[in-house]
């Protein structure tokens, strides 16, 4: 199946389309989703392959746009890349992922030159989930919000006079689809403006900003928040921060933002003040760490040693978390538990709203007709039964 001219239709399927879920087949041609209409009316044939979806749910492929790796791979270490990216992306299938961005944390000048040439974009298929670009986390970010990054390898944009310090800092700019910054330092709007004409996304994040130095950040073209309520300013009612900007009236358009569902790294009352708030903008990640997929017991991937024990990452020795462990599917289960939100949203979340992030979503994160043929079939309780990238099935229990 896949790329042959073959006409494939599902049947016996609720679809999520325009935001609700409908009783409706779906058509695949070449790799992408083909209209009904002009099969029955125009061409007046049937479908070469017909498959019995048994009343499953039928959604897009989910999008993660922050990962930082997997089953003991780490997207930051600069060895093995080539085949971090290989077997994480090939997991991810399994999650219902069909796209993902590679992320890379704050590192070295020479680390980033030596690996982001590596994340190319690339198709997905059984080989694995769609590279849609890199996202560079770091390395200038606020050292007061660092999180679990070196603080050794972050700068500042004193540092950043001129322009060209950035492409000197991170090598080609050539597979990289979205950076995360700090707003407030000096030098900062040029920067935005410099990276959103390369068509990048900026995304704000590690950040001690105030409110009004956000939505300047904003109309110098930032559009997304990077883990919302993690590495920034807590909510305070005079100045919000970064999470003021979901309610900004002072910024050119709305603000999409990533919040981690993982029941760790955002409390339910938390995911549920966001969704509420700004739903529109809300873009699940799982910021998922090497630790996700891996089996309870310690490890040492690169130079950390971890222990995962009821089903957290700490670092070795320590209660301190190293990260999150959750699969996309996860997350969006723990979302809808924790926010009550119907099926139709969580979904979204995880394949609109990223692909609105990066202007793809003609192409991905919806089932409208000539669209890219990703999507995953769910059960009722949203469990995976398979997962298809270009019309082409890459994944099955």
């Amino acid at each position: 199946m896949g790329s042959d001219n073959k006409l494939v239709q599902f049947k016996e399927c609720r679809i999520l389309r325009d935001h609700n879920i409908i009783n409706e087949d779906l058509w695949v041609r070449n790799g992408k989703i083909v209209n009904p209409e002009k099969i029955f009316f125009d061409e007046k044939i049937t479908a070469d392959t017909v498959i019995h979806c048994k009343n499953n749910i039928i959604a897009p492929g989910f999008i993660d746009l922050q990962i930082n790796g997997g089953y003991g791979y780490d997207f930051s270490f600069e060895d093995k890349t080539e085949e971090a990216i290989s077997v994480v992306g090939k997991k991810l299938l399994s999650h219902g992922v069909t796209s993902y961005c590679p992320t890379v944390v704050t590192s070295s000048v020479e680390v980033y030159h030596k690996i982001l040439s590596k994340f190319k974009r690339k198709e997905g298929g059984l080989h694995g989930a769609t590279v849609l670009g890199t996202h560079v986390e770091g390395p200038f970010i606020n050292p007061n919000k660092k999180g679990a990054h070196r603080a050794s390898f972050i700068r500042s944009y004193e540092q950043v006079n001129d322009i060209s310090v950035i492409e000197e800092t991170y090598g080609s700019l050539e597979n990289v689809q979205i950076i995360t910054l700090a707003p407030e330092f000096p030098n900062s709007g040029s920067v935005i403006k410099y990276l959103t004409n390369r068509n990048i996304i900026v995304s704000l994040g590690h950040s001690t900003s105030h409110l009004s130095e956000a939505e300047e950040a904003v109309r110098h073209g930032a559009s997304l928040i990077t883990h919302l309520f993690n590495a920034m300013l807590p909510f305070h009612h005079r100045d919000p921060g970064l999470v003021g900007l979901l309610a900004s009236h002072n910024i050119p358009r709305s603000i999409y933002y990533g919040i981690i569902s993982d029941h760790v790294h955002t409390d339910p009352a938390a995911l549920r003040i966001a969704y509420r708030v700004n739903p529109r903008g809300l873009v699940l990640v799982t910021d998922a760490i090497s630790a996700l997929g891996l089996y309870e017991g310690e490890h040492k991937i690169g130079p950390l040693n971890m222990e995962i024990r009821d089903q957290k990452a700490y670092i070795q020795g320590t209660d301190t978390i190293a990260g999150s462990m959750a699969s996309m599917i996860e997350c969006i289960q723990f979302f809808m538990s924790a926010t009550g939100s119907p099926p139709e949203y969580a979904l979204e979340a995880a394949s609109l709203h990223p692909a609105e992030v990066l202007g793809i979503q003609k192409q991905k994160g919806t089932l409208n007709f000539d669209a890219d043929a990703d999507f995953v079939i769910l059960n009722d309780t949203f469990d995976i039964q398979s997962t298809w990238i270009a019309g082409e099935r890459v994944f099955s229990i």
